[in-house]
């Protein structure tokens, strides 16, 4: 599978390529306009010492570490929200009839390599951060656990705005809101927001595992809220869970599906 998607990914790579300086002026841009929601925190940050309680750097840990995993799964997954475009269009019947699953094949699908500038500037993010919180090592072994969740939580969600397309075919909005929205959410400490809402994204669709409750853990401190202490540590069980049902939804969708005809 995973050679399968590289040979996908390459092809759509080199057609690309073909174009060196658009391939790279985009590149560029997209590291740009990552860089505003970074210019957001620190405008922030130049009239007041905290936000929901916690500092700089510490609200740049928790961006950097979901902008991580964010960024991985927008570069090679998030063509998949593509799906409803293919049904409408008639090619979705290309996808299921060849001998490569239709989500492996969607995924891949205009591969855009240039991307990986969004996960450049997110991985210095969460260094610069790392290295001015001088954190205890003790702890650190959390997280690539934070940041392997989160990017099974974001594909997740994906797989299942992808399925919801199979229903909602002209509505690829609302879809949308459940992957570049998490992210909006996750990107500021969970602190500023209300208790109903937080209990939410904890219980329900489990966007606090992505960097919050772990990385309370990583940093040492209590959640505001008064989550047990153990929450810290069933991100991972909580993210294959929500993979499993996405899984299940995928499945649903494609064998719902209807061909156009065309």
């Amino acid at each position: 599978m995973v050679r399968t998607y590289c040979l996908l990914a390459w092809t759509w790579t080199r057609a690309a390529a073909a174009y060196p300086a658009s391939f790279w002026l985009m590149t560029v841009f997209g590291i740009v306009i990552a860089a505003l929601d970074v210019a957001v925190i620190l405008v922030i940050f130049t009239n007041t010492t905290s936000l929901g309680g916690f500092s700089r750097d510490e609200v740049l840990f928790l961006y950097g570490a979901s902008s991580v995993s964010f960024t991985l799964c927008d570069t090679f997954v998030s063509n998949i929200d593509r799906v409803s475009q293919h049904i409408k269009a008639g090619t979705l019947d290309t996808f299921l009839i060849r001998p490569v699953g239709a989500w492996l094949q969607l995924a891949t699908d205009r591969f855009n390599g240039n991307r990986i500038g969004r996960v450049l500037q997110a991985v210095a993010v969460l260094g610069y951060a790392l290295a001015a919180l001088d954190l205890g090592w003790g702890r650190a072994w959390m997280i690539p656990v934070m940041v392997a969740t989160g990017i099974v939580i974001y594909t997740a969600l994906w797989t299942l705005a992808g399925a919801l397309q199979f229903v909602l075919t002209d509505a690829p909005e609302v879809t949308s809101s459940f992957t570049y929205g998490s992210h909006q959410l996750s990107q500021y400490p969970f602190s500023i927001y209300g208790r109903d809402l937080v209990r939410g994204v904890t219980y329900v669709v489990p966007l606090a595992f992505i960097n919050w409750q772990p990385g309370l853990y990583v940093l040492g401190r209590d959640d505001p809220y008064g989550t047990p202490e153990f929450m810290r540590f069933v991100g991972p069980a909580a993210a294959l869970v929500l993979a499993l049902l996405a899984a299940l939804a995928w499945r649903q969708g494609v064998r719902h599906y209807r061909s156009t005809g065309s």
